[in-house]
């Protein structure tokens, strides 16, 4: 067993983050290879802020690579896995963050479109993600599965709700976290281990910036951020940097009997 600061150690592990453009995903990126490990990368669209990631590992003398894939098609996550084991030789650790949101709406005005585009990529995309792996790690006899959930999947948030209710998003967060706990019991026994994180709110996820920026007017901004406030125990939004050492730590050896399990890092909103 490892001790002291090694117990952390990632050297020459390979790690697969989706998403890993920007905002959290890149942050992962960022601090998993601080830690040692090599990083292969994914996005769909914003294939220039991959590679720009990618750069930054190697800045950090680790090894990168960049891959466009939609991890809602079964054929891209093929292609994304064996891309990633023709440039590592392995998969040591998954890190399903890839998530997308639609603008706000209650279920019974929601578009069937916006339900299902939200899905697909972010339950879905897990699901096919994890599934495309595994055979890889049972081979290996050893794995590592993280997902990126939601305190939206773990209850409602009335008081923030009213002001943007995303039934679509919290669905699909509460599916990962189910997907997380099946993977967890299934593969345990085979060196496998599935965690999830449930982020509050943190700011620079760039989920619902892009619609809220351009449709809401001050007044309403200033009542859902005085939600998320009033909510929040510690009453802050988070930063994105205050995830890093949690996915260090799942991603590590300092979590190795822990399996299964949803760790929240909310500033308290669901105490």
């Amino acid at each position: 067993m490892k001790d002291g600061k090694e117990v952390f150690d990632l050297k020459d592990r390979v790690v697969l983050v989706t998403g890993g453009s920007g905002g959290l995903g890149r942050g992962f990126c960022e601090i998993l290879a601080a830690f040692g490990a090599d990083i292969a990368l994914t996005a769909d669209k914003n294939v220039k802020g991959a590679q720009e990631t990618a750069e930054m590992v190697k800045r950090l003398d680790r090894k990168a690579v960049a891959i466009q894939a939609d991890v809602s098609s079964p054929e891209d996550v093929e292609r994304m896995i064996q891309k990633t084991l023709d440039e590592f030789g392995r998969i040591d650790i998954l890190v399903n963050n890839a998530a997308i949101n639609s603008g706000p709406s209650k279920i019974a005005d929601m578009r069937i479109e916006d339900w299902d585009k939200v899905l697909k990529v972010n339950l879905r995309g897990a699901f096919l993600c994890t599934r495309a792996v595994l055979p890889h790690m049972l081979s290996q006899g050893s794995g590592n599965i993280i997902n990126i959930a939601s305190v939206k999947g773990l209850r409602t948030f009335r008081e923030i709700g009213e002001e943007m209710p995303i039934p679509n998003y919290s669905v699909s967060k509460a599916g990962m976290i189910m997907l997380t706990k099946e993977t967890a019991v299934q593969y345990a026994r085979e060196g496998i281990r599935a965690n999830c994180i449930a982020p509050g709110w943190h700011r620079g996820t760039q989920l619902s910036d892009r619609w809220r920026a351009g449709s809401w007017d001050k007044e309403k901004y200033e009542r859902y951020e005085g939600g998320i406030l009033r909510a929040t125990a510690m009453g802050r939004r988070g930063d994105p940097d205050e995830l890093k050492g949690l996915i260090v730590f799942l991603a590590s050896d300092a979590s190795s009997y822990i399996t299964g399990q949803v760790l929240t890092s909310d500033g308290g909103i669901c105490v």
